[in-house]
């Protein structure tokens, strides 16, 4: 038989392997030893899937000093913040709890919304509480202290205007002049008819120094759907001196929670004119993804990218079974966020900018 030959160059003679099929065959062995190896403990990768937290509502995220901080509240149990270093790494957190609320007080029970806040030198959490009666919740302050926002927070009392009503989801927006405003979801007497969004000027972060302001009602057919009305989960939004305050309408309960939009003029921002709401929702529901709200925003790890972390039910009807994600977004010509839609749970996405990709252990 004729000697075997591929491209003019003799590989194997008289039945005996060349040098060359013996380099290859050792290439060959451990590529595939590489690839058992991987197999077994799981390869690096550059992309996440969502959910990032198979369980959670309303979530808060911050950073500072390279690293991100997760704020949560667990039904009466207190206040509990997660440090982690990767965005995508929020659901494997690990909580500590910084505050327990005494029992038998008005702010003893359904602890919802936190926010953690980093204003003036001191870590601040900001959150609505009361007596096991839903009509009595009102927004409380808690005071850091320690640099270390897993450290313990003190009680410091109630956040409250001179009209003093139901009272959930408070942020707080700092202007560049250094001046602080709080906002609020709130009704407008003492009954559940509707919740609108209020602005209130604060003298410092733990107290609100002048009366309240409607800054927004529902009103839009994409914010009515649900009784009683909602707009609520109001989160400041800068970009290149252009603020928006994003918020969510509709009810939380139902298939059509989403984000609105409120751009500031930049006038006076205790006058409900300087607002202007986009007439459509800048967030909504797919086929696949329901009831996308109550976002917050950060930004990736090497300060190129712009994130939002929000909330979604875990199927059609769900109500609030809820789960966390988070997706990239983007801005549009006139400086205004641009969301797009809400991707589907299981679809891959880039890590975000400067997240390192870890391996994945295979399960035994």
């Amino acid at each position: 038989m004729a000697p075997f030959r591929k491209n003019t160059e003799r590989l194997v003679f008289s039945g005996r392997p060349s040098s060359k099929v013996l380099a290859w065959s050792r290439a060959a062995a451990l590529l595939l030893g590489l690839a058992l190896q991987l197999a077994a403990f799981g390869a690096p990768t550059n992309t996440f899937v969502n959910p990032v937290a198979r369980s959670g509502a309303d979530p808060w995220v911050t950073q500072r000093d390279g690293h991100y901080y997760y704020c949560q509240s667990r039904g009466g149990s207190g206040v509990w913040v997660a440090q982690t270093d990767r965005l995508v790494d929020l659901g494997q957190s690990n909580f500590v709890r910084v505050w327990s609320p005494p029992a038998g007080t008005n702010w003893s029970k359904q602890l919802w919304a936190p926010e953690l806040h980093y204003l003036r030198g001191k870590w601040y959490v900001y959150v609505a509480a009361d007596d096991g009666d839903n009509a009595h919740h009102r927004m409380y302050v808690l005071e850091g202290t320690s640099q270390d926002p897993q450290a313990p927070f003190v009680f410091r009392g109630q956040l409250a205007a001179t009209t003093d009503r139901w009272a959930i989801d408070g942020t707080v927006l700092k202007m560049p002049d250094d001046k602080l405003y709080f906002i609020w979801s709130g009704w407008a007497g003492a009954e559940n008819v509707a919740q609108n969004l209020y602005v209130a000027p604060m003298g410092d972060p733990l107290t609100i120094s002048g009366e309240r302001i409607c800054i927004s009602r529902p009103e839009l057919d994409w914010e009515l759907r649900g009784r009683p009305l909602v707009n609520e989960g109001p989160e400041a939004l800068w970009h290149d001196g252009r603020l928006f305050i994003i918020y969510s309408a509709s009810g939380s309960w139902g298939d059509d929670y989403c984000l609105g939009q409120l751009a500031w003029t930049g006038g006076e921002v205790l006058d409900p004119k300087s607002w202007v709401k986009k007439p459509t929702a800048v967030f909504a529901g797919t086929g696949q993804v329901i009831s996308p709200g109550h976002a917050s925003f950060v930004k990736s790890r090497d300060d190129t990218e712009d994130w939002m972390v929000y909330h979604t039910a875990k199927r059609r009807g769900a109500g609030w079974n809820r789960q966390v994600q988070i997706q990239r977004y983007f801005w549009n010509r006139d400086g205004s966020p641009n969301f797009g839609a809400p991707v589907a749970a299981g679809v891959k996405l880039p890590l975000p900018g400067g997240e390192a990709p870890k391996p994945l252990i295979k399960q035994p």
